[in-house]
């Protein structure tokens, strides 16, 4: 058999992405699964960014357009900056991908080279650490607990930064914790590199606008303007908009870095879907006020499925500050047996157990750097939510 490159080698498969198959193919056979595992809204993508989609087919919107984005696009993500935190951007220094996810493999594919070093504080979202490793780069992982909120320190920081050191990865509101960092927070960490002025900062802001802070999310280039020049904001519509499946993300950051994204793209994949460009521009000049009945529909449910949790001997369950997403600890479940009789060793074991016995579907902590918790997605109808969570209950109450 033909070899497989050592890049093939060097990264496994999504685990969320894996779970959710798994727990497909579980319903698909007839079993009765309540996937809570996937961060995909519930709600429909709104009317009027659908019927722009239409419109854009029938104006016949369906060729070839600008390698990272038409001029329209880019001018609604620059009013979409503007509004959120004040950041003035230029179109030259923004480049749209299919989906947040290329646009950061894109600059790390512009920006690292083998020996070089990626800082991703765990819990981290599972593909910055195997994104690093595919460009030939380290991932320096450093643990973050419920004592600073899961947010990382600046001393924590200043103890892993190295002359190999080329991007520092920050996401807010984050996957899987909800932790959001503030101005100060982030100003801090800004003391700290600006000793290091060869490193990037990559600010994943996907979940920013699904954030129960009474505050606008900050973001590094706009509370701290010194560090604009070497960061690359990344948003997109998947989450804020239930466009997951259109495949619309977006980097601003220096014009040199998003040039040599703009390159790789065109050699890879070329523009994105100019039906889903056409989209995203309703999505961001249109009518946000859906936004607040949505953040409202989260919020009930995040409060309510934080209180089921805690209430479960053995589970921790804090609440978080933004996303879609609890982060539970159920260290006091582990080294018991299920009601099945299965050992939970880890919790790999404890949400394999829990998908066979109660046909619930979680992330398992350790693929976010965190082992011994899980993650559950309250992007799903409170019905579901509040039987997933009777079903946990009772297969913690069953340990044996």
């Amino acid at each position: 058999m033909a070899a497989l490159s050592d890049m093939a080698g060097r990264i496994a498969p999504s685990a969320t992405a894996a779970v959710a198959a798994r727990a497909r193919a579980m319903a698909a056979a007839g079993h009765d699964v309540i996937g809570l595992s996937v961060g995909e809204p519930d709600f429909d993508t709104p009317a009027h960014i659908r019927e722009a989609a239409r419109a854009a087919i029938e104006a016949g919107a369906t060729r070839y357009t600008a390698v990272d984005g038409i001029p329209e696009l880019k001018a609604a993500i620059r009013r979409a900056f503007a509004r959120a935190c004040g950041m003035a951007v230029t179109a030259d220094r923004i480049s749209v991908g299919t989906g947040g996810k290329q646009v950061i493999f894109n600059a790390f594919a512009a920006t690292l080279n083998p020996g070089d070093e990626v800082v991703v504080p765990a819990p981290y979202w599972v593909s910055y650490p195997d994104m690093a490793r595919l460009c030939g780069a380290t991932p320096v992982v450093v643990p973050t607990g419920p004592a600073t909120g899961f947010r990382l320190t600046p001393d924590a920081l200043a103890r892993v930064l190295t002359r190999r050191t080329r991007w520092l990865v920050l996401n807010s509101p984050g996957n899987p914790t909800g932790a959001v960092y503030g101005a100060d927070h982030l100003a801090g960490l800004a003391e700290v590199l600006a000793d290091w002025p060869d490193i990037r900062v990559l600010s994943d802001d996907i979940y920013a606008q699904l954030s129960y802070l009474p505050t606008p999310c900050a973001t590094m280039a706009a509370a701290v303007p010194a560090m604009a020049a070497r960061t690359l904001t990344v948003n997109g519509v998947s989450k804020a908009y239930a466009m997951t499946g259109w495949r619309i993300g977006w980097g601003a950051g220096p014009a040199d870095l998003i040039a040599a994204m703009r390159s790789i793209q065109s050699q890879v994949t070329t523009n994105p879907c100019s039906i889903s460009q056409w989209a995203a521009v309703a999505a961001l000049d249109g009518p946000q006020d859906f936004l607040d009945g949505w953040r409202a529909a989260f919020q009930a449910r995040r409060d309510r499925v934080v209180a089921a949790l805690s209430a479960i001997p053995g589970l921790v369950c804090p609440r978080p500050d933004g996303a879609f997403y609890v982060f539970a600890d159920i260290a006091g479940c582990l080294g018991r047996r299920s009601p099945a009789g299965t050992a939970l060793a880890d919790d790999i074991g404890f949400c394999t157990a829990l998908l066979d016995e109660t046909g619930v579907a979680l992330v398992p902590g350790s693929a976010f750097g965190a082992p011994g918790h899980v993650r559950l997605s309250f992007a799903a109808a409170q019905p579901l939510l509040d039987a997933g969570c009777d079903r946990i209950a009772a297969f913690c109450a069953g340990l044996g």
